[in-house]
């Protein structure tokens, strides 16, 4: 995206404190994506197991867990995004809790993987390769939100990718940004 660093302030208040201005269409930007990880949830279960009668086997809830677990956190991200840029804050709320996601998910996404992949092995088909490729994703969702930007949905981003290749997350800078505050 290309609008997240902190807004410059625009004014001071009758209180003191400095107030950012934050364009509304960065505004609307990260209250779509927060909104969109959270409704594909519901819809994407709907699709799978509804639409398409996916069976609701261990394999398949487990690996839809995982590709959930990660949507909420990216939602609950851009949400504190947006606090963050809103406040003019330095600091992204709820940084520490985000900092143990990104250590706590790869040996759960490992597990969500190998037991998927177990289930696919011993019982190729509908009840376990589905599941398989949720937990897939997952990993993947992981890697978007707290290493490598993966997803490129705007020109923005698109131009920066042409021009410069793969970059580190928006989550994972600011993860950065945490640890050497901390480390102060």
């Amino acid at each position: 995206m290309e609008s997240c660093g902190p807004p410059g302030p625009d004014a001071v208040g009758h209180s003191g404190k400095v107030h950012h201005h934050l364009p509304e269409r960065v505004r609307r930007r990260l209250r779509s994506l927060a909104a969109l990880e959270l409704l594909n949830i519901p819809l994407q279960a709907f699709v799978w197991f509804g639409l398409l009668g996916l069976p609701p086997s261990p394999a398949n809830l487990t690996g839809f867990g995982a590709f959930a677990l990660l949507l909420v956190q990216g939602a609950a991200y851009w949400t504190a995004k947006l606090r963050q840029l809103e406040s003019g804050r330095a600091a992204l709320p709820g940084a520490g809790a985000f900092a143990l996601c990104s250590r706590a998910n790869p040996p759960v996404l490992l597990a969500a993987v190998l037991f998927t992949g177990w289930s696919a092995f011993d019982a190729p088909g509908a009840a376990a390769f589905p599941g398989l490729g949720f937990a897939l994703f997952a990993v993947l969702e992981h890697v978007n939100y707290f290493r490598t930007q993966l997803s490129y949905d705007n020109g923005a981003d698109l131009r920066r990718l042409f021009a410069g290749g793969l970059r580190r997350s928006h989550l994972a800078a600011d993860l950065e940004r945490h640890r050497a505050a901390r480390g102060r």
